[in-house]
């Protein structure tokens, strides 16, 4: 069996505040020491290339993004994400993970393991009046997400692992 591959994706908008969340853990990860057949990418906005991504034979896929359920801003959660049921509509230049997802499963078999590291925003900038900064409580949460990433990692390779010697 081959190795494992892990795919880090780190989705969001630089220009709406909190939105950028996913991509400045992303960039704070390529800084660190990950196992070789782990990929960081930030896709900022591009939903169809990680569409793309997620069905080219990554046995793993973590999502970073901010999304709002609700919660404290800067609250931290990992979630599975589910895939949206029927055709899915997907900008060209917007990034709404459920209708990626919904894209990558019409394309071909995505990855089997998936998990959605998400961030409580505070604030979005917008079009008028974009920002380029994460709110103090979004900024204080991506050291967090950086540790749980690199755990779910490691775990995750660790399972694949003993799931590969036992075969």
């Amino acid at each position: 069996m081959n190795e494992p591959r892990v795919l880090v994706a780190g989705i969001g908008n630089l220009f709406l505040g909190d939105d950028a969340f996913g991509v400045e853990v992303v960039r704070q990860l390529t800084g660190r020491s990950l196992p070789e057949n782990v990929r960081i990418v930030d896709f900022g906005i591009r939903g169809f290339d990680l569409a793309c991504a997620l069905v080219s034979g990554y046995s793993a896929a973590i999502l970073v993004d901010a999304i709002s359920r609700g919660g404290a801003p800067g609250t931290l959660f990992v979630v599975e994400p589910a895939f949206p049921e029927g055709p899915v509509e997907l900008q060209g230049h917007g990034l709404d993970p459920v209708k990626v997802l919904g894209l990558a499963r019409a394309m071909g078999e995505v990855c089997p393991w998936l998990r959605l590291v998400g961030c409580e925003p505070l604030t979005f900038g917008s079009d008028e009046e974009p920002s380029m900064e994460l709110s103090p409580p979004v900024e204080a949460a991506v050291a967090e997400a950086v540790k749980v990433i690199e755990s779910l990692v490691v775990n995750y390779l660790d399972g694949a692992s003993r799931k590969t010697e036992t075969e």
